[in-house]
């Protein structure tokens, strides 16, 4: 049986697989980042006692498999992420210094999936998708003519 995580009138299992892309999936500026990103992820989730299980910055994206406690929605969850993160980025890496009106580094959308008890599936997903992703680059480019 597994270990159900507890407060103080309720048991819980919320895990959720949760990808998100910054806009325009601007490589050039998420490739430099992607150290910085993950730790600064890392953060935010321990300030809203969120717990980041898993998660990788690929080149163009991030995955991350996150225990969230049954008081925040997801919508929420990803939201203060990519709020938050997002002006940690402008101030410290953007170019132009000053008003965050109308900057934004992450698309508007995101993707997530409910974990349920195939979390070892998930936690290998993430492990493993930058190596898939160069197996599938390198099978179309041998067909690409």
């Amino acid at each position: 049986m597994k270990e159900w995580q507890s407060q103080a009138h309720v048991k819980w299992e919320c895990k959720y697989h949760v990808v998100i892309v910054p806009k325009y999936r601007k490589k050039a500026i998420f490739g430099k980042l992607r150290q910085q990103i993950g730790e600064m992820l890392r953060q935010l989730c321990r300030q809203k006692e969120i717990e980041l299980l898993e998660g990788h910055a690929m080149v163009d994206h991030v995955h991350m498999l996150l225990s969230v406690p049954p008081r925040y929605s997801i919508a929420m969850t990803v939201g203060y992420l990519k709020g938050k993160s997002a002006v940690r980025i402008h101030r410290d890496y953007g170019k132009a210094r000053g008003s965050l009106l109308g900057r934004s580094f992450w698309s508007r959308g995101y993707c997530v999936s409910t974990v349920g008890f195939d979390e070892a599936s998930v936690r290998q997903y993430i492990q493993e998708q930058e190596e898939r992703e160069k197996q599938e680059e390198q099978g179309s480019l041998m067909f690409d003519y």
